[in-house]
């Protein structure tokens, strides 16, 4: 079965380190790579060690297009729950070289990527999905509801 390793180090404390993943990239079914590090050096360092042994998922929505410009294949996405077309076109566009309008889709939804990271995932992707008619509740302790403040700020963004 084909596996994705998940970078994601805000939330295990651990980073995969480049130099992992080559290694990694030598067992045959490990594939890919969700990289949601932050740190664009490193997607490009996984890039240059691993080449076509290990594809790259942006992790982050913020970096789609960045991670793309690196030899990324795709996005494992926050966003697309919410803006599910508008994601795929950052993809898309990129791949059928409007480069231009793939730029301009992720700076516009930039604020709104930002709004559904305001709080600990999943909270504020909750919160967004309920108030576009999809009936997901609260989120379950130890999380809590979305602040208020944060409230106002992702209603004005949907």
């Amino acid at each position: 079965m084909p596996i994705i390793l998940y970078n994601v180090p805000s939330r295990t404390g651990v980073n995969i380190e480049p130099e992992t993943c080559l290694e990694l990239s030598k067992i045959p079914n490990i594939v890919a790579i969700k990289e949601a590090s932050g740190n664009i050096s490193q997607v490009a360092k996984i890039a240059s060690l691993c080449g076509d042994d290990l594809f790259i998922y942006s992790g982050n929505d913020d970096q789609i297009l960045p991670i793309l410009s690196l030899g990324g294949i795709g996005v494992i996405s926050v966003l697309a729950n919410i803006k599910p077309l508008e994601t795929h076109n950052i993809v898309s566009c990129f791949f059928d070289g409007d480069f231009e309008t793939s730029k301009r889709l992720q700076l516009d939804l930039l604020p709104l990527i930002s709004s559904l990271f305001s709080e600990v995932n999943p909270i504020p992707v909750k919160y967004a999905l309920n108030s576009i008619g999809f009936n997901f509740g609260l989120p379950r302790s130890p999380l809590t509801p979305l602040s208020s403040k944060n409230i106002d700020i992702l209603k004005g963004l949907l």
